[in-house]
């Protein structure tokens, strides 16, 4: 059997004028990951990564955990998260109003509380296909297209790399939680619940081959377990 190590980027810098960065607080959570994984000795056979810039540098914090001296990661712009931006627009323009958001706040929303809420109930019409995109909105992905690049770049990863082989993925919680849909089959509804869920610089394992493929581990956070590290686990 292979397997599929996916570890969802480090926190990002909410709030900023790019979020698409990892914050202090990000590199060092991928940092005490790939020191634990050293003192554990584990070793991967390949790294793939997004484009995304918060998923690159989380992946050069772990390319050292690569076997035979990897030059780098595997860059597939497949395993790059929904843009939320244009999701949420939509929906401050159309529904926030009707569904109790009055005032309709102003974008961009820079409180966590407030942001969270108009993110789960924009990702509710997403996936019901209730979302337009505005004239022009080059970034607006419709939740079928997000689902089908990223089932189908899991698809080409483990048919490249079988007997045995160790893969890992630096990407997001997104697309962590459509591979638990791959694996586990469960409704649009609880793919987008389960995003939510993701953690920063979390583990999540799916092995396969042989025709199966099963999870064996979830959003787990051996680094940050410790009592003089809980304190820097994140969700955003």
């Amino acid at each position: 059997m292979s397997e599929l190590i996916l570890v969802r980027h480090g926190q990002a810098t909410f709030g900023a004028e790019s979020y698409d960065k990892l914050s202090s607080l990000g590199r060092e959570q991928v940092r005490k990951l790939a020191e634990h994984w050293r003192e554990t000795g584990e070793t991967f056979d390949c790294l793939y990564c997004g484009s995304l810039r918060r998923q690159r540098e989380t992946a050069g914090e772990l390319i050292g955990l690569v076997s035979g001296g990897s030059a780098g990661p595997n860059e597939d712009p497949a395993l790059n998260e929904y843009d939320g931006d244009p999701l949420i627009r939509s929906y401050l323009r159309d529904f926030a109003q009707e569904e109790g958001f009055d005032p309709v706040p102003d974008w961009p929303v820079r409180d966590r509380t407030l942001f969270q809420r108009l993110f789960e109930a924009a990702a509710a019409k997403w996936i019901a296909g209730r979302l337009a995109p505005a004239d022009g909105d080059a970034a607006f992905e419709r939740w079928p297209d997000f689902q089908l690049r990223v089932h189908q770049a899991l698809d080409r990863i483990m048919s490249r790399h079988l007997r045995g082989s160790r893969v890992l993925i630096s990407t997001s919680g997104g697309v962590i939680a459509l591979a638990l849909q791959r694996v586990l089959r469960y409704p649009d509804t609880e793919a987008i619940a389960t995003n939510w869920m993701v953690q920063n610089s979390s583990i999540t394992r799916i092995k396969y081959g042989n025709g199966r493929i099963s999870l064996m581990q979830f959003n787990a956070l051996p680094h940050l377990e410790g009592a003089e590290t809980q304190s820097m686990i994140t969700y955003r």
